[in-house]
């Protein structure tokens, strides 16, 4: 089932939770977390959010989010999108060093 649609409007604040499927790691390093903050300071310049709390566990995060612009989908949508193409990448990398190995 979908979520219902968010509503979206200037001056909105959000509690916004992503977990991965299944529960799975999605910060398994200090670099990834790092990554993610990078990324999140990338949205904050490009979308005009404003970032007032945050909290990265491993499997999932929390964000408390101010949109002056009303544009919170823009902006998530940009977050775990880059997010999961570089990690996806990363494990493409990894799995090829491991295999040329054997």
């Amino acid at each position: 089932m979908s979520r219902p649609l968010r509503i979206e409007y200037e001056g909105a604040w959000y509690h916004v939770m992503n977990r991965s499927t299944d529960r799975k790691l999605i910060f398994t390093k200090d670099e990834h977390r790092q990554l993610f903050l990078e990324l999140l300071k990338e949205c904050v310049l490009l979308y005009r959010i404003e970032i007032h709390a945050y909290c990265l566990m491993d499997n999932h995060y929390h964000l408390l989010i101010r949109t002056p612009y009303a544009n919170l989908g823009r902006a998530m949508r940009h977050l775990n999108g880059v997010y999961t193409q570089l990690l996806k990448k990363e494990m493409v990398h990894f799995t090829e060093d491991v295999t040329k190995q054997y």
